[in-house]
């Protein structure tokens, strides 16, 4: 497939995390007009008092090394609610969402950190968003999503072979779903959680399942205990930690901490996250878990909303069973793609206000040292 060039250097946005904390005592400054874009009605040229002021970015959690965030290149158009990203051979790669208007399109971009570039890639089959992507062995998998916004999921699988851009379909899973975590374990990927039909309902789910690729074939595994979708998953010595999520809506976020043993099919609960939060990445690297982002809806005493975009970064360690925070994201967002590559977590696009109206193209990367 020919693949076009679309953006290309980023420039130095932090030096440290102490300066992150005194620039961003409000989470940061706005958006510029060309990073953003609106699911429906015009585009915003500047977020609003109120919308910059759902941005949050304390932590009760002790105080680790700040880190720094730098600015990268941006997405080659605004995007949100791709849930999450996944990286292979040093490349990050970013699949469905919402852009340009609609909620079901098959956008697949990939970002070289050499080049700070992005490019195109082969477009997943059937456009979706909140799909479920994992990387592993030479193939990207692509499992569930929502048709419509946020809601009408199906079971479909699709495996991307990343030296051939091409896209084949895989067995489906048993059931829809979409918002689901995914991770992949000694050549297995594992299904869980989650959020199906009927989509008036969008209830929260706590399936688990796990594909073979070599038969190409779904088995049905011990359910999470709290059914949750939108959460934070990622794979330390064999096992799957699952972080935060939501029950049902962003109304109802967890703070819970469950972590799955394929070679026993149980469960177990860890320590909690110190902020509960859904729609937000979690990453993996030097032995830690790094939480970022999220979003969610509070309610005061008069019962009216406080909408929140949560910008706090906090690593959990699981050695110790214990947290940290950390310097906050530069741009709070939600709904965004993250990936490790190298020594730097990527976050690109999400969504800079609660729900899905607006989408961003902003990519920043941090790095613990």
């Amino acid at each position: 497939m020919h693949r076009r060039t679309m953006m290309a250097t980023g420039a130095v946005l932090l030096a440290s995390g102490g300066m992150a904390r005194a620039q961003h005592a409000h989470g940061g400054g706005n958006i510029p007009a060309d990073q953003m874009s609106a699911l429906r009605g015009p585009n915003p040229q500047g977020l609003t008092p109120d919308q910059l002021a759902q941005r949050v970015i304390d932590s009760p959690a002790p105080a680790g090394p700040p880190g720094r965030w730098v600015s990268r290149a941006p997405l080659p158009l605004p995007r949100s609610e791709m849930a999450w990203a996944t990286s292979w051979a040093g490349k990050l790669h970013v699949i469905g969402g919402y852009a340009q208007g609609q909620v079901d399109k098959p956008y697949h971009h990939v970002y070289d950190p050499g080049a700070d570039r992005w490019t195109e890639a082969a477009p997943i089959p059937r456009g979706a968003n909140h799909v479920a992507v994992v990387a592993d062995a030479g193939r990207i998998y692509a499992l569930g999503g929502f048709t419509e916004q946020n809601r009408a999921s199906d079971a479909l699988g699709f495996v991307y072979v990343v030296a051939e851009d091409r896209w084949d379909r895989i067995a489906p899973m048993s059931r829809p779903r979409g918002a689901a975590a995914v991770a992949a374990v000694a050549g297995k990927i594992y299904v869980i959680g989650g959020a199906t039909d009927p989509a008036a309902e969008r209830a929260s789910i706590g399936w688990t399942e796990v594909y073979d690729p070599q038969a190409d074939r779904w088995s049905l595994l011990r359910a999470m205990p709290a059914a949750r979708d939108h959460v934070g998953v990622a794979v330390w010595e064999g096992k799957i930690h699952i972080i935060g999520g939501r029950f049902n809506t962003f109304e109802n976020n967890t703070a819970l901490h469950h972590v799955y043993d394929p070679a026993t099919d149980t469960w177990r609960l860890r320590a909690p996250i110190p902020t509960p939060r859904s729609g937000h990445g979690m990453v993996l690297l030097n032995g830690r878990m790094w939480c970022f982002g999220g979003e969610e809806r509070l309610y005061d005493a008069q019962n009216r909303p406080i909408d929140r975009v949560i910008g706090s970064l906090e690593s959990y360690d699981p050695a110790t069973d214990t947290w940290q925070s950390h310097a906050p994201m530069p741009t709070p967002r939600h709904g965004l793609g993250a990936a490790l590559l190298g020594d730097w977590i990527h976050v690109a696009g999400g969504g800079p206000i609660v729900g899905g109206g607006i989408q961003t193209s902003v990519h920043e990367a941090f790095t613990p040292t």
